[in-house]
């Protein structure tokens, strides 16, 4: 079993978990069905299309 040679203070400690926060999620508006969502990530319409950056990527469920 490890064991440390000497005492972590607590500011050390502190500097070690300071990247360990939670983020809050960012949110963007899509140009077309102006929903909000997740960056960098398709969005589905009420038609059932994806869209991504304003472009449709995939048929609605209608299209066929």
């Amino acid at each position: 079993m490890a064991s440390p040679k000497s005492k972590i203070s607590r500011s050390r400690r502190g500097m070690r978990r300071s990247h360990d926060a939670l983020k809050r999620s960012e949110l963007r508006t899509e140009p077309t069905t102006g929903d909000l969502h997740r960056p960098h990530r398709a969005v589905k319409s009420s038609d059932g299309a994806y869209y991504y950056k304003g472009k449709q990527i995939s048929p609605s469920k209608f299209e066929a």
